[in-house]
């Protein structure tokens, strides 16, 4: 006897699966390899009492219903926040983002900045016509300022050169000012605020994590179930730990270069194809102080090569509950990947450079106490938009729909989408799964 649909990953976007299966009366089982249930979107609390998600997270969704589902999730106890940037940059902070606040630069380079900018500006660039990400930088921004902080950056970031990226990933996440932007930028210290991540929400206990605690009412969730084998011919799914189920549809949130192996038949031109899929690895270093006043900012990036981390987020100015009375926390992000920059240490390693790097900058003090600092390598972590990625990602979706498994979320679509846009992403899978239930053919991505 096999299940009508069986959801593979207990993430956010397998949340959303099991969600829509739900509300259309099917209790759908769900097999996670960890022993706990979140994906990327888990959270946990150490002896000593803080609070870390599995990277940062925090909810701007505009989706109205998505908005109102997590927030029932938690019973409406979460807080409301409007989250502050900063960039520091050569021994400088300077707001976000950069090319609406060059006033803080040195006066040759803002100059410089600026003849390129006017030199380069047309009303409108279209990512799309843009053979590369670096083409693109130096088309909205001018060559200096492209070269001198988002290439620099996004190095970093994706570990691999704006040359070498694709423009497909950009949507609002680059902001483009107008002239008179950059002009007043040039000449007042306070500008309008224009990042598109501003009014967000975050659960006021138990980290982001909580806003999936709903997960056991809406599905049969089976954690320490790590698929081996898929036979998508007669549905029969294998686990390392020996067991085995079948069902007449698949819906799957695991990563694209883990799934393709484990399917029966699948061609060689398709296990490359997925083999070439590149995706970042992220170090998450979490560092517990006793001290609160250690930003001003909720998030702060950093260009300079030289400086381990890319970005510095502080998970107690999200919610009071997330550390002990008064202290605060850091949560770094260095930046990783096996096709362009492998790490070749113990995530642990990172840990006092990581500090030092802290200290240099100014986020910590010598004299700080530091209560909790403990070091997470984040296999999967961002998608890179490299030359590679659309041929292998047509190729291996073709494949999944031709033997009719779905495919979902971040790491099952190959696309850097958000929290909601992976819940979404899920209940579009399970929709489709109900539709083909019983019919022949496969699934949609």
């Amino acid at each position: 006897m096999s299940d009508a649909v069986v959801i593979l990953g207990a993430g956010m976007a397998g949340y959303g699966a099991a969600y829509h299966l739900q509300a259309e009366g099917l209790r759908a089982k769900v097999y996670e390899k960890r022993n706990v249930y979140g994906g990327h979107t888990a959270s946990y609390t150490t002896p000593t009492g803080f609070t870390f998600d599995e990277g940062p997270h925090i909810s701007f969704t505009k989706d109205g219903e998505v908005r109102e589902f997590l927030a029932e999730c938690v019973d409406h106890e979460h807080e409301e926040l409007e989250v502050e940037f900063n960039n520091y940059w050569k021994g400088r902070w300077i707001k976000h983002p950069v090319q609406t606040n060059l006033n803080g630069l040195p006066r040759d380079l803002t100059i410089d900045i600026l003849k390129d900018y006017f030199a380069a500006y047309h009303d409108d660039v279209d990512p799309a016509a843009m053979a590369t990400f670096a083409d693109w930088l130096k088309a909205s921004y001018g060559k200096t300022f492209a070269e001198n902080f988002p290439m620099v950056y996004g190095k970093k970031y994706h570990t691999v050169d704006a040359e070498k990226m694709t423009t497909d990933w950009l949507g609002p996440r680059l902001y483009q000012p107008d002239p008179d932007e950059v002009l007043l930028g040039t000449l007042v210290e306070e500008t309008p605020d224009v990042h598109y991540v501003r009014d967000c929400r975050y659960p006021s206990h138990g980290g982001f994590a909580a806003y999936l605690k709903r997960f056991p009412e809406l599905a049969d969730l089976r954690t320490e179930h790590e698929v081996t084998a898929i036979a998508p011919d007669s549905g029969l799914i294998t686990f390392r730990n020996g067991k085995q189920t079948r069902a007449e549809k698949i819906i799957s949130s695991l990563p694209l270069p883990v799934l393709i192996p484990m399917i029966d038949g699948v061609p060689a031109e398709v296990v490359e194809a997925a083999s070439r899929l590149a995706c970042s690895t992220c170090v998450v270093v979490n560092i517990g102080v006793a001290r609160e006043d250690l930003s001003s900012c909720h998030v702060n990036y950093f260009y300079d090569p030289d400086i381990s981390f890319a970005r510095v987020s502080y998970p107690h100015m999200l919610s009071p509950h997330n550390t002990p009375p008064g202290h605060g926390s850091i949560q770094a992000e260095v930046y990783f990947s096996e096709k362009y920059k492998p790490l070749e240490q113990e995530a642990s390693d990172l840990v006092p450079l990581v500090i030092q790097d802290l200290q240099r900058c100014g986020v910590l003090r010598e004299d700080d106490a530091i209560v909790e600092s403990h070091a997470l390598a984040i296999r999967y972590a961002n998608i890179i938009f490299d030359q590679e990625r659309p041929d292998a990602v047509a190729t291996v979706h073709q494949f999944l729909d031709e033997v009719g498994i779905g495919y979902c979320g971040r790491y099952g679509e190959w696309d850097h989408i958000w929290t909601d846009q992976a819940f979404r992403s899920g209940q579009r899978t399970a929709e489709r799964a109900l539709a083909g239930l019983g019919s022949a053919g496969g699934l949609t991505g």
